[in-house]
This record gives C-alpha cells, structure tokens and sequence, in this order.
C-alpha cells in the first residue's frame, strides 16, 4: 500500500494492489464451472438446524427500512405506493382495499439483497460468466433466483460504534480486518464458516440525527483488506446499513471495490441498506451478539437482487 496519499482513514489502494486482492480471495471454480451459488453453498442443511438452535428468547427483529416513497439526496428514485382499490367501489360484502408498489431497488433508501449478476468486474459476472449474460430482460446465471428457497443461517452483528464507544461512524470511514476481530472479540463472538455478517457503522441513527445526505459519495463500509478476513472465515452472506462499500473509495479507479471483491470475485450476495438499530439493541439487551437470520428475497425470474426485509430471530 502506498503510504503517502490518504484516502478516507486508510491508505489509498493502487488498482494493481486491488486485482492481487482479487485473485487471493477468488471462488471461482470453487464449486464447480457451472456454479451460480457462491457462498450461498456455506449454508448446509446442518448449519441451518444449528442456527435454529440459537432461538432461546422468541423475539424477532425487522432489520429493513420502511418502504421510501419521498425522494431525497439518497434517494433520487423513490419508490412507489399507491392504492389501488378503496373498499367503497364495489358492491356486497365484503369490501376489499387493493394498493400497488414498485421500486428501482438497487440505490440507498431500500433493503435489498444484491444477487451475483449485480456486479461485473473486467467484462465477467462471478465464476467467469460474461457480462452480456444480462440483457434487458434478466440474467441467466447468478440471478436472485438463486436463493428462491430463503438465506437462513447463523447471524452474527458486528457493531463498530459501539466497541468505539460513539454513535457511528462518519461517513468516509473504512472499517479493516484488524478492527472487525476487535469487535469480534469484545463482543464475545467468532465469525465462523457459512455465517450472515452483518456491520453496523450506525448509517440510520446518523441520518436520523443529522438528516440526510448522499452516500453515493460519502459513506462508511468496510475496507478492501478486511475481505481477506471474510474469505478466511468462509463467511456466506454480508450486509451493511450502507451498502459494505466506504466513500469515496479507497481504491484508484473503483467506486465500489465491496461490491466487486463479494458479489464477483468471491460469490458472496450482499444485503443493502438494512436498519440495524433495533436489532443492535435486542443484541444488547440479550447479551448476545448471534442470532438465526432470515431472509427471503421475491422471485424475481432473471432478477439482479430483490427489496428484503431481513428478520433476526433470537
């Protein structure tokens, strides 16, 4: 790394450096050429019974945002809601209301899962897939429909302003490798194989003291170097309250180095935008850090990625 240019808190990273990254911490052909699951493949049958095991208290915890239909700095394509169907047009009984919803999803104002053919790196989607797999009307291979049958497993939160002691983390700031097993260790809880990493930088709890800005630009994530630390673990999904990826980047020439070290070098879905002060606080009222994790993405034939709203069940 080149020491003498700061970019955000941490070195800035040549390109160079950021393709030897991607090479060391590649699934491709891991699973096979024809592989369109990733990581989703870390999510065996017997690490499903055993994050089920986790469920001690019964409580659940939403970890989405509410439908966004105001538009904003983040959020220059709001989403759209609208009734349809009011309960005093037809006649007899019963009355029914009807309403519609849409959304251009893949942004900074709704919670959303990133399926494999979000991202492209040099030409290719994850395992060598070329880009032109995706056309106007879908992707063929690493589409959302990948997960179709639900992302369940062991979640694990990793709250970065807490072990700092602070409310979050100022946009621009990105979390490494050394930092994620202090967290990890204060907390009292290992990262292990298949697992659903989820980061709070406290992105909400900001927005909703300070207000709104754009994080298209400005924006805390997770460092570059710390995807080694994830790849190590065998961890099967991440999210973020941001979406995983710090800005500006620390990469030359790459605004979203996050996006192109999971989704395409390692196979890894991402989760985007999540609201993770409630469970933050279940996680510290519980005393626990662990939880079973759910998430169910629509089925979206040929989808990039689908709205979500994640449950945390402890």
């Amino acid at each position: 790394m080149d020491g003498t240019r700061v970019w955000a808190d941490h070195p800035t990273v040549s390109l160079a450096e950021f393709e030897g990254m991607v090479r060391a911490v590649s699934n491709w052909g891991r699973w096979g050429p024809e592989d369109d699951r990733g990581t989703l493949n870390l999510l065996t049958p017997g690490r499903v019974v055993a994050a089920a095991r986790l469920v001690k208290s019964g409580r659940t915890v939403s970890m989405a945002l509410d439908w966004n239909t105001v538009a904003g700095p983040d959020n220059p394509r709001p989403a759209l809601h609208y009734v349809t169907q009011l309960g005093d047009r037809d006649p007899g009984e019963p009355q029914t209301n009807a309403d519609f919803i849409g959304s251009d999803f893949h942004g900074k104002a709704c919670s959303h899962m990133d399926a494999l053919c979000h991202c492209d790196f040099r030409g290719k989607l994850y395992n060598g897939v070329p880009q032109g797999s995706v056309t106007s009307r879908g992707g063929t291979r690493g589409t959302i429909m990948t997960a179709a049958h639900g992302i369940i497993g062991r979640g694990v939160l990793l709250d970065v302003p807490r072990h700092r002691g602070i409310e979050w983390l100022e946009p621009g700031t990105a979390v490494d490798r050394a930092e994620l097993e202090k967290v990890e260790t204060a907390q009292g809880v290992r990262v292990g194989a298949g697992d659903i990493v989820l980061l709070r930088s406290g992105h909400v709890r900001r927005r909703n003291v300070l207000g709104v800005w754009d994080p298209h630009f400005l924006s805390a994530g997770v460092h570059p170097s710390a995807m080694s630390w994830l790849r190590d673990r065998d961890v099967a999904v991440l999210g973020a309250d941001g979406d995983s990826d710090a800005r500006p980047s620390p990469v030359e020439g790459m605004l979203s180095p996050i996006h192109a070290l999971t989704l395409n070098a390692m196979g890894m879905p991402l989760l985007d935008n999540l609201q993770l002060e409630d469970v933050a606080g279940a996680c510290a009222s519980e005393k626990r850090w662990e939880f079973l994790c759910v998430v169910t993405p629509l089925r979206i034939p040929g989808g990039t990625g689908s709205p979500i709203n994640p449950v945390a069940i402890f």
